[in-house]
């Protein structure tokens, strides 16, 4: 922590370099700073956003999407449903999401990418750069061996999810981007675009032929697999269902939709792509910063290590969601309010945003209000996780959380596990982007 007064150097300062230290502070040092915003001013205005930090005052702006909408979402994400606030084509989709990604599967999840992670670590004999052939390699596998985004080079797959998570979250005016940089983000977006399209029809009409070819298949194989039924059932074992025998995508083509229920196929396919841009380079970011987080320091790591030696993941897992308290993939996520309102009302901090304000909903100091934790500061796995914001909150909570709570610490762990595992960095480089890029680890591989 640090004695200085952000505050006094906010009031001192120009209008036009006010919200550049807040960012900035945000970015290199967000824990002090969000410690005296909460303190002496829990909504903080600035020429250009206003800042949220109490935890109390966060849970109610974000339990209210038509006022604090993701009106900034629109315009880099299309019709998508993350664009879409409390209206019927966001709860119908999401609704058949969650359905199609059954909360069943997690533990055959974790399983598929605990393979593919020690794969990977395996093959690199005992020294890889983390962040593009790891950290962002097995969520690609998943996205292709369990979302079913398969015959495509894995590099397109990340370089896809890359510049679409770039320019929708991290692409706007309150990011302080040159124009120059501004337009080259958008430029590669729209390329990605055009080749995650094409590749998305040319997935569902192949996917779609394999699916009427396995329902005819069926079919014509009734009588057998009714006999072979009857046999299973009087002589063979329980189905203990330990294997995946199809995808997201393969089951989202294998359902009959009522025509009320107003999903054609080409809402199918934007939903299967959507799959691909929130799932690897968010999961990247997280595993780095965590794995980073746990090497720096050697009490943590040895606590680490022993939590990830049990059979129970439990308490491993608790400590990659705490350190990701620390160090989330965000400080904030962005709302724009649709009108008017008190933030806070009758209470000291009172404020009224205008309608258009945008206002930069800061998770990450919410995780560190008292209200939501007992000795904040303290490093504590021991916390319950209905207060933890590393995956939002409310309406657009993240619809694949229940498979990032294993991908993120399942990947972590099996880092951890290698014997003396340590940085040959001295922090991670992000290469002047929001994202990690390189960073280097090695281990004994004997």
């Amino acid at each position: 922590m640090t004695d200085k007064d952000y505050l006094q150097i906010f009031d001192a300062a120009e209008d036009n370099e006010k919200f550049p230290l807040v960012y900035g502070w945000m970015k290199t040092e967000p824990l002090p700073f969000f410690k005296q915003l909460r303190a002496e001013s829990p909504v903080l205005v600035t020429p250009e956003v206003t800042l949220v930090t109490l935890f109390e005052d966060v849970r109610d702006l974000l339990q209210m999407p038509k006022i604090f909408t993701v009106e900034l979402y629109k315009p880099k994400m299309g019709d998508y449903l993350m664009t879409h606030d409390e209206d019927a084509l966001h709860d119908r989709e999401k609704s058949i999401m969650y359905s199609m990604l059954n909360r069943d599967d997690v533990p055959l999840v974790r399983k598929l990418i605990t393979r593919n992670a020690k794969t990977i670590l395996d093959r690199a004999g005992g020294k890889i750069e983390i962040v593009e052939n790891y950290c962002r390699g097995v969520p690609a596998s998943l996205v292709q061996d369990y979302f079913g985004l398969d015959g495509v080079d894995p590099k397109k797959l990340i370089d896809w999810s890359f510049w679409n998570q770039y320019n929708a979250f991290h692409n706007h005016h309150f990011n302080l981007e040159s124009r120059d940089k501004f337009d080259h983000i958008v430029a590669e977006n729209e390329r990605v675009k055009k080749e995650l399209t094409g590749y998305i029809a040319k997935l569902v009409f192949r996917k779609s032929i394999a699916v009427k070819l396995r329902k005819l298949i069926h079919f014509l194989a009734t009588p057998l697999r009714m006999l072979l039924g009857l046999i299973y059932l009087l002589f063979g074992k329980k189905d203990t269902r330990d294997r995946l025998t199809d995808t997201t995508v393969t089951r989202m083509l294998a359902t009959s939709y009522p025509k009320e229920v107003d999903f054609p196929i080409a809402r199918l396919g934007l939903n299967a792509g959507g799959l691909l841009i929130g799932a690897i380079e968010t999961t990247s970011q997280a595993v780095a910063q965590s794995i980073e987080m746990i090497l720096k320091d050697p009490n943590l790591l040895a606590q680490a290590k022993a939590a990830a030696e049990k059979e129970d993941t439990t308490e491993f897992d608790n400590i990659v969601w705490e350190t990701l308290r620390y160090v989330p993939i965000s400080p904030f996520v962005f709302r724009v309010a649709s009108e008017a309102y008190v933030i806070a009302k009758g209470r000291p901090h009172e404020t009224l945003v205008k309608a258009g304000t945008t206002v930069l909903v800061c998770t990450q100091s919410a995780m560190f209000d008292d209200y939501a934790y007992s000795n904040p500061d303290e490093f504590d796995p021991n916390r319950t996780f209905y207060h933890n914001f590393n995956f939002g909150f409310g309406y657009h909570e993240c619809m694949g959380k229940h498979i990032g709570m294993v991908l993120i610490p399942e990947m972590v762990r099996q880092v951890i596990l290698r014997k003396n595992i340590k940085a040959d960095d001295a922090k991670i480089d992000y290469d002047d982007k929001p994202f990690p890029t390189f960073y280097n680890l090695s281990w004994d591989n004997a």
